[in-house]
């Protein structure tokens, strides 16, 4: 992912954790809801903890944990037991938390006696806010020192701290409560076989002074459902005849419109949040590869993320941010925190990757028929970047796109593997920088490939065959330099010296995804990426279990990483591999049943066959937005459902497997139309194309298809 817990990761929050998830604000709790300032939990609003204490007791005692599931990324239930109720072994108070986040939270508490006499209760909640910044929380390292003032308000108490000169605070509104020196507290008289419930609402004050809107008396739906109902209105509607399958994908859909944030500059542009619970922000990488992920279903987020990357794109040299004319950011957030962030500002540069994806993410949102003047708008961004590719992403002029850190704070990685450790030798020594990753020549291949349909669409030749060439020519001296022939794989990456490194990664199959790879060595690497070495029963490991340096309870060297794979997959059938494609992706929708349907960044690459259930990866987020969007790209890349308006072409070319079932999707987006789109035994039917659009039951073409480039220079 995306990030720098690579190197600082945030510790463990505890067994069980809930996470909830809405925007840029998220919460972390145990089981039993209670959040503890001991472990990495809170309510987080804008990158700032605004409640670090929230715990319930019953006559002095914590609830004991009976289950907790989440009905929506952004609302959780937590069922528990009050313990030693009168001295009976079994308590007849059972204790029920409903929680609602927004920028801060709504909890309703009810607390059930099943005794055939009324019970009378002391609850308690304590309370506390210490405003630390996310990052501080993350590692665990609090540089600042809140003056903290608490004071009655009502029912309620207000938490206030000053460090320096800033100023936040909190409220926390409990009609009938008692405020005391620890938080709130209650006397509950539960009548016997009834209830007794109390509605608590934490809220934060804004930075302008203002407090943030949450929902209180009001009867009619929040504004979270209001906007997950938004999201859900303007995706297709989905059955699928596996009902697991289907329960994936909707959960997919579900957290990808939970995992939405608002442009600040642009109020009405939504773009994706990299994931829960410690990278609410944009993330270049991330939020370009889970944009492309889901294109089909909604192809405005990703121009929205475009947009937003877009004016942040760098137009000077920096060495602390790692900024450089035309790239593309690594990372922006906003707050008062982000001298804790790598670059010490609030956007950080260094990434080999972005870039191009950029350029690849235009030509993607372009054949889905997003408005003509905003591709126009972003097409001297597209150029900048190539600029980029050119002037600065090839440090060398060795036709390779390397990255080094330029200072010592920044990113030692800068591909998508970006732990310290990420990228090593066949015998597990460290690759030293400059480094040039074998998928980001992949994806600079895929940007040429881009832009040049762009220009071939905008009927420039000229410019489509420049760009070809130099597709061309990457391509060639690619395969000559990375292709390691005794190894029947493709190196890694380059080290400092030009030497490939050896080690046997999943790294190549993003270049079967981008169609780097020459026809006849994909065979070998598809045949290496399912090995027993590498596939583990559950996913393609990012590292062989032959490797030195392979360990599977790592973060990038032999860990699962759904998103890996889903990007693998459409490698694969690229290169027509559809029964590996198959294989690859039932497993990773079985192992998706083992968490509540939903992929999480990653989990250990330990053997199917060793351990009957994928193990978590302890720190792993969840919700994260390409594991959120890897159901989505599995299930594109095996209907081979692709479009280009500018042809007036939907192709689709169906591949699921038996097991799956049918399919059938309503309110399918596609240009200004909507499509229903029904894949059974039978064949495929589509309803609704645009006008002058044409259904191909077939692979779409590419330029990146000798064929295709053929007839371009024949036209030209």
């Amino acid at each position: 992912m995306a990030g720098w817990n690579a190197d600082n990761e945030a510790g463990p929050a505890g067994q069980g954790a809930i996470t909830l998830v809405e925007g840029s604000s998220f919460c972390i709790s145990t089981q039993n809801g209670d959040i503890s300032p001991q472990l990495p939990h809170g309510v987080f609003h804008q990158d700032t903890r605004v409640l670090s204490r929230w715990g319930l007791t019953i006559n002095g005692q914590p609830l004991e944990p009976l289950g907790a599931w989440t009905p929506s990324p952004y609302q959780g239930i937590y069922v528990g037991r009050a313990v030693g109720v009168e001295s009976r072994a079994d308590s007849p108070l059972t204790v029920e938390r409903r929680r609602e986040l927004g920028a801060g939270i709504l909890e309703y508490i009810t607390i059930y006696n099943f005794a055939p006499q009324p019970v009378t209760c002391n609850v308690e909640l304590s309370v506390d806010a210490d405003f630390a910044d996310l990052f501080e929380v993350k590692d665990g390292r609090y540089q600042r020192r809140w003056e903290q003032a608490r004071r009655s308000e009502g029912d309620g108490v207000h938490i206030e701290a000053i460090w320096q000169d800033l100023r936040k605070g909190v409220s926390v509104r409990a009609p009938g409560g008692i405020v005391t020196a620890e938080g709130l507290r209650f006397t509950a008289i539960v009548s016997a076989h009834g209830e007794w419930s109390v509605r608590l609402a934490v809220v934060p004050d804004l930075d302008n002074g203002e407090v943030a809107p949450i929902l209180f008396a009001s009867p009619t739906p929040s504004a979270q459902d209001q906007r997950q109902k938004a999201w859900v209105a303007q995706i297709p509607a989905l059955r699928i005849g596996n009902p697991s399958i289907e329960r994936t994908v909707l959960r997919s859909h579900d957290d990808m419109g939970a995992l939405r944030i608002v442009d600040p500059q642009h109020p009405d542009r939504m773009v994706v949040a990299a994931g829960a619970p410690w990278f609410m922000a944009l993330f270049g990488r991330d939020s370009l590869l889970a944009s492309f992920m889901i294109a089909p279903i909604d192809a405005s987020l990703a121009l929205g993320t475009l947009q937003t990357l877009a004016e942040r794109q760098g137009s000077a040299v920096d060495l602390l941010t790692e900024e450089q004319p035309g790239r593309i950011l690594h990372e922006v957030r906003l707050g008062v925190g982000t001298g804790l962030m790598l670059g010490g500002k609030s956007a950080y540069y260094g990434t080999a990757d972005a870039t191009p994806l950029f350029v690849t993410l235009l030509g993607e949102v372009t054949r889905w028929g997003m408005p003509t003047e905003e591709i126009a708008a972003l097409l001297p961004h597209a150029d900048r970047a190539l600029d980029w590719i050119r002037d600065y992403g090839d440090r060398d002029g060795d036709g390779f796109v390397e990255y080094e850190r330029l200072n010592d704070q920044g990113l030692i990685n800068q591909g998508w593997k970006d732990s310290w450790d990420g990228i090593n030798f066949a015998d597990g020594s460290i690759a030293e920088a400059p480094i040039a990753l074998c998928e980001v020549q992949g994806y600079v291949y895929s940007a040429y490939i881009a832009r040049a349909s762009i220009a071939k669409a905008a009927g420039d030749r000229a410019l489509a065959a420049e760009l070809l060439d130099r597709a061309d020519l990457l391509k060639r001296k690619f395969n000559e330099v990375f292709w390691l022939p005794d190894r029947g794989y493709y190196a890694v990456a380059l080290d400092r010296d030009k030497r490939p490194v050896d080690a046997c990664a999943s790294n190549m199959g993003h270049c079967l995804w981008s169609g780097i790879v020459d026809q006849d060595k994909a065979q070998l690497v598809a045949d290496r990426l399912l090995s027993p070495e590498m596939f583990s029963g559950w996913g393609v490991r990012t590292l062989a279990t032959d490797m030195g340096a392979y360990n599977p309870v790592s973060y990038h060297n032999g860990s699962v990483w759904p998103h890996d794979n889903a990007l693998i997959v459409a490698g694969l059938m690229r290169y027509g591999f559809v029964k590996e494609a198959q294989t690859l992706s039932s497993a990773l929708m079985e192992a998706a049943e083992y968490t509540d349907n939903r992929l999480p960044e990653l989990f250990c690459g330990f053997s199917r066959s060793v351990y009957p259930r994928p193990l978590p990866y302890p720190t792993a987020c969840s919700p994260q937005a390409w594991a959120s969007a890897t159901p989505v790209m599995l299930l594109r890349s095996l209907l081979r459902y692709d479009a280009d308006v500018s042809l007036g072409g939907l192709w689709v070319d169906p591949a699921l497997p038996e097991t799956w079932g049918n399919l059938r999707a309503t309110n399918t987006p596609l240009a200004e139309a909507r499509l229903t789109v029904d894949v059974s035994p039978a064949g495929v039917t589509v309803e609704g194309l645009p006008e002058g659009m044409v259904l191909h039951r077939e692979a779409r073409p590419s330029l990146a298809d000798p064929v295709e480039r053929k007839h371009l220079r024949r036209a030209e």
